[in-house]
């Protein structure tokens, strides 16, 4: 159900009483699975609902001077296109990496919810400016670091974000991305992604074979990125027992 990992997300960053769980765990949705590489919405779309990931990893996409830019990456429990809510008019491409399920939840019963519930409007509020955020230091990842760092923070990044709704078993997570799309998120080529990726590895950081990143030392890799994950506003990290009975 959409409600697991979305209550999970937001347990992690903002206190959701029993009521506004209830609401949550109560959204009429329609449940979409989709393909890798296949477009949940279009640049141009005006959407009438929005998207909560429930399971594998979605995508913002833009062709730039006739190249592919991701500009961000989106986990179970993140509602990508929240902004629709007041922004009409998609900006962007949402796409499937790796298979994908997705709920959507109607505008109007947002707008609903939001208006009965100041908590969830807190709630969903805050998780906007941390979205935000989150931009800001792709930004600053993007434009600072040099490439060692640079995919090195976003590994590091990705993890703490699996963590935090329940999906890091053992410093280990699904990455459903290709070279190519890493270099796509990274502003690198594919070939120095590859020597990168591959400099962690003999490092003893990182590794990452086929759909799974093992992340070796932790606070190595952490320290290699210049990690801090200030900029995701964390309240606490759930056990994974603790979000199942969270969300009921």
């Amino acid at each position: 159900m959409p409600h697991v990992k979305l209550i999970a997300r937001l347990l992690s960053v903002v206190e959701l009483s029993e009521q506004d769980k209830v609401r949550l765990q109560q959204m009429p949705h329609i449940i979409k699975t989709f393909r890798d590489g296949d477009r949940v919405a279009r640049q141009g779309d005006v959407p009438v609902h929005c998207a909560v990931v429930m399971t594998g990893m979605l995508s913002r996409r833009r062709v730039v001077s006739e190249r592919n830019q991701i500009s961000s990456i989106y986990v179970p429990g993140d509602v990508p296109d929240l902004h629709t809510l007041h922004l009409p008019v998609l900006d962007h491409d949402l796409c499937s990496e790796g298979t994908s399920t997705v709920a959507f939840i109607s505008h109007s019963h947002l707008r609903r919810m939001l208006k009965e519930s100041p908590g969830l409007t807190n709630a969903f509020w805050r998780e906007t400016l941390i979205h935000a955020a989150i931009y800001r230091e792709w930004v600053e990842n993007l434009g600072s670091r040099a490439a060692l760092p640079r995919v090195a923070h976003l590994f590091c990044e990705l993890a703490t974000r699996f963590e935090m709704v329940g999906l890091l078993d053992n410093d280990t997570f699904r990455l459903p991305l290709t070279q190519q799309d890493l270099a796509d998120a990274s502003g690198l080529s594919t070939v120095h992604v590859n020597r990168t990726v591959q400099e962690l590895r003999k490092m003893g950081l990182l590794d990452w074979r086929g759909q799974i990143a093992y992340v070796l030392r932790r606070e190595e890799l952490e320290t290699v990125a210049e990690f801090s994950a200030d900029y995701l506003h964390a309240l606490k990290v759930p056990s994974p027992r603790a979000i199942i009975m969270a969300a009921g």
